[in-house]
């Protein structure tokens, strides 16, 4: 009997992101709180549930799954209620903040910014990750797992290349080591943004093109914001301020938006102008 796998690369998600959770509460000793990520999760879903009611849609848990483990992941804060709240603002925006038939903003991307500017309570983590190069091939390893099941690994793959250029360009300039430059690209929680947030099929363009172009254009933006303004965090916010960008993208460039998972008919044919779950 062969093993069958799932479809729908969401799973995948929720798999590799509940691994690293793992891993980096085991190892790596993560400030973590139980009670608080399983009231994200919670939030999240019941968010997701009244959304989808809302459209007349059925419930379908997986992206809030995804957005609630990525808010885990890189969300701190000492107080809960900003982390609950978080859940909200993400899968909310969702249903409300929409163009060109499709949510705007990636969902954890948007809570994340939306809090930073109204309180100093909510952080993005970065230095709990470390640099090790065990770490970081793993995640880079999960990464391309999901990519390849979502086939959209353009937009990932140009901002992490356009992020390396410019930093070991700037490394050469400086006439830093070039160790300098592989322990920040190392960093954990650049890995997760590119694999797991930026990627987001959902919110990228929908030519391979123009993800590229979205890619390299986030890249450039985030380096620029890190080195120059010395901003925090400096890929998630470059990430929120370039997403009104993509609608502009689709209109240059214009191509079929992506779907989840496509329908069959009898004889495992892909439906002709079907819809998609």
């Amino acid at each position: 009997m062969s093993l069958s796998l799932p479809k729908d690369p969401r799973w995948f998600q929720v798999g590799a992101l509940s691994l690293l959770l793992a891993g980096g509460t085991l190892w790596l000793g993560f400030e973590f709180r139980w009670s608080q990520s399983l009231a994200v999760v919670t939030t999240a879903l019941l968010v997701q549930a009244i959304g989808n009611r809302a459209v007349g849609q059925p419930f379908d848990p997986r992206s809030a799954l995804i957005t609630s483990l990525s808010l885990t992941l890189l969300l701190r804060t000492a107080a809960p209620i900003w982390a609950v709240l978080a859940a909200v603002l993400a899968i909310g925006s969702k249903f409300t903040i929409r163009a060109r038939g499709k949510h705007l903003f990636n969902p954890a991307n948007f809570a994340l910014v939306a809090l930073m500017l109204v309180t100093d309570s909510v952080w993005v983590s970065s230095g709990q990750w470390g640099s090790a190069m065990i770490g970081a091939t793993l995640m880079v390893a999960l990464g391309l797992l999901v990519l390849n099941r979502a086939r959209y690994a353009e937009t990932a793959l140009s901002f992490l290349a356009m992020f390396a250029v410019l930093t070991l360009l700037r490394a050469g300039w400086l006439g830093d080591p070039l160790g300098i430059a592989f322990h920040q690209l190392s960093n954990g929680a650049l890995l997760v943004f590119t694999f797991f947030m930026i990627s987001d099929p959902k919110t990228a363009p929908n030519r391979p093109l123009g993800r590229c172009c979205y890619g390299a254009l986030v890249a450039g933006m985030a380096f620029a914001l890190e080195v120059v303004w010395f901003v925090t965090a400096a890929p998630v916010w470059a990430l929120a301020l370039l997403a009104p960008a993509v609608p502009a993208i689709d209109a240059l460039w214009q191509g079929s938006r992506y779907r989840w998972v496509r329908p069959v008919k009898a004889g495992n044919q892909p439906v002709k102008g079907g819809t998609y779950a």
